[in-house]
């Protein structure tokens, strides 16, 4: 090894690592990557690290060199090998290890990968991520030789899933595992479920012959949504590719949205809680935090990112929490990560305890329109810089209410919208929402107006 190493500053995102492999990701930036991790690491007092990989054809060797470089640093190695992300978190609590890395490309394309760190409990973002590439290009490594041992915890992870399922209702259930990492437990959990269950994609293949492994683009879900129908599902749900991120569609081929599932899961929770607080992040539906007060609970406003949603929910100890991207984080009953298939297994928890329908329980919500989230470019250097000018104007607006902790969300008489700058892409990212149609064309030409203050050629909203 090197005593130096330096990575393509791309792939040192806000919340992940995640590169394009043999381009500007390889098997030596995996490496550099678990010598710099273990260093911090043994210098926190760790000696542990749990590592798994996702079904991407790159991911062992990828994983393979990860070990070797945290075992470089002294650190002692679990490796659980391959699975879904939220399997790997799982085996950092099963296992009690210091840390756990993940390496997944999530639900990007078979050409991309990456790393997901948590470090003694918490999630490893942001600032963490850059100082990985500063120790690398300084090479600041500990020096040791660690251990390594291999696991089988795909059992005991199915074994915990189906630990918090309720009921004995024979639903009918079509699942689209989309080829990704959640196959092999979805398989073992839905044999442990009562009912009748149709699979879909459940081999894992990192090619991803059938559809692109991302569950929130609806166009991913037409497969789903027509084994729905020609079985007389119930419900469908889907996975990404690393399987923290749920899709679901109702008995009528629906797609519930993020905001919406954690409504209806929030049911459960704040029964067994009552006043407790449910986190939703910026782009939520003002309908959300409506009905988490209906529930008798207390809604908070968050910045979006799973790390972010994450981190605020063990500040706060607040026992649910989601984002619109479909992250779904139980700390009721269970240990606070974006787990999907856990969250379905809450799903038909909810279902089994009423007698409504999936599709009447969205039937029931109060309607809107609104716009998809509506991402265009904008460059890295520009994007804060046209965020913080839309809100000095704003500032010098009446009649307005503007949340400030992720981009601008403007609630007016109308509705709301909400401008805000990726953290991980050169985009801009819009979404408006009204009671109706007149209203959201209002909200819809206030936004444009904004952006054309800004000098910003955004799509046609």
């Amino acid at each position: 090894m090197t005593d130096s190493h330096r990575f393509d500053p791309s792939i040192l995102r806000e919340y992940d690592i995640r590169g394009t492999v043999g381009t500007t990701l390889d098997p030596d930036d995996l490496r550099a990557i678990g010598r710099a991790f273990g260093t911090i690491l043994a210098r926190a007092g760790g000696k542990t690290a749990a590592t798994g990989y996702d079904g991407r054809l790159s991911s062992p060797e990828l994983e393979a060199a990860l070990a070797d470089g945290l075992r470089a640093a002294g650190i002692d190695v679990r490796r659980v090998g391959r699975g879904p992300t939220p399997m790997l978190y799982f085996a950092t609590f099963h296992l009690g290890t210091d840390s756990g890395l993940m390496v997944t490309g999530s639900h990007n394309p078979p050409e991309f990968n990456g790393v997901k760190m948590v470090l003694k409990g918490r999630s490893f973002f942001g600032a963490d991520i850059q100082t990985l590439g500063t120790m690398a290009a300084q090479g600041d490594f500990a020096e040791g030789a660690g251990g390594e041992w291999r696991f089988d915890v795909l059992d005991a992870y199915v074994a915990r899933l189906l630990k918090d399922f309720v009921g004995t209702k024979p639903l009918t259930v079509a699942w689209d595992a989309g080829n990704g990492a959640a196959g092999e437990a979805l398989v073992k959990l839905v044999a442990g479920l009562p009912g009748r269950h149709i699979l879909l994609n459940e081999g894992i293949d990192g090619t991803f012959p059938a559809h692109h492994p991302d569950p929130t683009v609806e166009k991913n879900l037409a497969q789903l949504k027509d084994a729905v129908a020609a079985n007389g599902c119930d419900l469908g749900i889907a996975f990404d590719g690393d399987g923290d991120r749920i899709g679901v569609v109702d008995s009528r081929g629906r797609v519930l949205w993020g905001d919406q599932l954690l409504a209806i899961l929030a049911r459960d929770v704040l029964a067994a809680n009552p006043g407790a607080t449910v986190i939703a992040d910026v782009k939520t539906s003002r309908v959300f935090f409506d009905e988490i007060e209906r529930l008798g609970g207390k809604s908070l406003m968050w910045k979006t990112g799973h790390s972010h949603i994450k981190s605020k929910m063990a500040e706060i100890g607040a026992p649910l929490a989601g984002e619109m991207s479909a992250h779904i984080f139980f700390k009721d009953r269970y240990y606070g990560y974006d787990d999907a298939l856990y969250a379905a297994v809450r799903l038909l928890n909810v279902l089994n305890g009423t007698e409504t329908s999936l599709a009447g329980l969205l039937d029931a919500m109060p309607k809107t329109v609104s716009t998809p989230e509506i991402r265009f470019d904008c460059a890295d250097d520009r994007k804060f810089q046209v965020v913080e000018e839309v809100r000095a104007r704003l500032a010098l607006e009446e009649g307005i209410e503007v949340h400030g902790m992720d981009g601008v969300r403007v609630q007016s008489a109308d509705g709301w919208w909400l401008l805000r700058a990726s953290n991980t892409q050169p985009v801009l990212v819009a979404r408006c929402e009204a009671a109706d149609a007149e209203g959201l064309a209002r909200l819809k030409a206030a936004l444009s107006d904004q952006l054309a203050s800004s000098g910003v050629s955004a799509p046609e909203l």
